[in-house]
């Protein structure tokens, strides 16, 4: 089995760069992959010990976020590599200024993983949520690197618990620790033989609860919203805004909105424009305007959500209108303020439960979104109440960092 993963994991590795010249996140992914050595020979001090932490794409890295806030705290002697696997985590983070080297993971292959670990010889590998590749674990486990899977997220239709899974549940294996998100995933892992687990949260908690510590002034969020009511829609693509629009563009309430696409690009943006009736304005063209005479305003830039979540009154999470994938609902949350998302959040569990606690709407078309957001605009109580409910979520899952941190203080020979 493991010959025939090496053998396919080659053949992607030659087909890649011909699909990449039709397709930019492709190309990204495979002309990235080409400088890699180059950039860990260049960067890597061989006198300094690292901490490897590897995510898939952003929100994997923002799991791994607060752990190393917390280890350049409490281990300043380490230095901090981080690898991504996506185009979109690497080309956002970067120059991320918390690490001091940060790449793309090459593909998982023998020869690869002996010599990225030949230069980086980390102390300790941390992989985020998903991430398993079984080669790259194989070279730590030989070389005696321990490795820990950091909030881990198992479901039974995975393959590690399927009869023709043996690969995977042996790669499993290769890890010293496993922090798991849900006791689900507890009761999964022990079903094929494993006990070193801890069930320790989602460390995602973590790193959106220290968001309200942080400074959220934004001047132009506060004079396009003028003290009036304020629906935030976040990550939106446009099966989300399908729900969304009949909604902004029928509504005599006082209302202001911000809606923030998961994708920026001059086409869409234009599209979206063209489809709201009520007075719209972009963040980039705001300058020389009067920002509290717009009903909409269309946050085409990144990396402000996060401070604008903190000026709504009521949240609208993008992803689960269509099979793109829900975005963080734990972002909003955190404020203290209801949450909306679409219908396709099963494989969500965070979702699941702050919708059974009542602190967040699932709504399947235009119809539902508008009887909800009626209700929350209506009724300031109502309102205050379901948002209570979602920052006390957030508050009472937070933890799982310093379980992370607890371990490792207690492992020999680290300090």
């Amino acid at each position: 089995m493991k010959s025939l993963y090496n053998l396919a994991t080659k053949i992607a590795g030659k087909a890649l760069p011909l699909v990449g010249r039709f397709n930019h996140k492709l190309k990204l992914f495979t002309e990235g992959r080409k400088s890699v050595f180059d950039k860990l020979e260049a960067e890597i001090d061989p006198a300094s010990q690292y901490l490897w932490f590897h995510a898939a794409s952003l929100g994997e890295f923002e799991q791994a976020l607060p752990i190393i806030e917390e280890v350049k705290k409490e281990f300043p002697k380490y230095k901090v590599l981080i690898t991504f696997f996506s185009p979109s985590g690497y080309e956002n983070k970067k120059n991320h200024p918390l690490a001091d080297v940060i790449t793309y993971l090459p593909l998982d292959t023998p020869g690869n993983a002996n010599r990225f670990l030949e230069l980086v010889k980390p102390k300790i590998a941390f992989f985020i949520k998903y991430e398993i590749w079984p080669n790259f674990l194989t070279e730590l486990d030989n070389r005696n690197i321990k490795s820990l899977l950091v909030s881990g997220a198992f479901r039974e239709n995975q393959i590690y618990f399927k009869p023709y899974g043996g690969l995977m549940r042996k790669a499993l294996s290769r890890f010293d620790h496993f922090f798991v998100q849900n006791e689900a995933s507890v009761e999964l892992l022990k079903s094929i033989g494993f006990n070193n687990i801890t069930l320790s949260g989602d460390t995602r908690f973590d790193r959106v609860s220290r968001q309200i510590q942080y400074d959220n002034k934004l001047d132009f969020a506060e004079e396009f919203i003028n003290n009036e009511t304020c629906l935030v829609a976040g990550s939106t693509w446009p099966e989300d805004e399908e729900i969304l629009l009949p909604f902004i563009n029928k509504t005599s309430a006082e209302i202001k909105i911000i809606i923030a696409p998961h994708e920026i690009k001059e086409e869409k943006i234009k599209v979206l424009e063209q489809k709201i009736k009520k007075r719209t304005i972009r963040y980039s063209k705001k300058e020389n305007h009067d920002l509290a005479n717009f009903e909409v305003l269309i946050l085409d830039t990144i990396g402000l959500l996060g401070k604008v979540y903190s000026y709504a009154s009521i949240a609208y999470v993008g992803g689960a209108a269509g099979t793109s994938g829900l975005h963080n609902i734990l972002e909003p949350a955190t404020f203290g303020i209801p949450v909306i998302i679409g219908k396709n959040y099963k494989n969500f569990p965070e979702a699941i439960r702050l919708r059974q606690l009542a602190g967040l709407f699932s709504v399947e078309n235009s119809s539902e979104f508008n009887e909800v957001l009626v209700k929350l605009v209506a009724n300031k109580d109502y309102r205050e109440k379901t948002g209570m409910i979602a920052g006390h979520f957030i508050n009472s899952n937070t933890g799982a960092t310093q379980t992370v941190i607890n371990y490792l203080k207690r492992l020999p020979g680290f300090s």
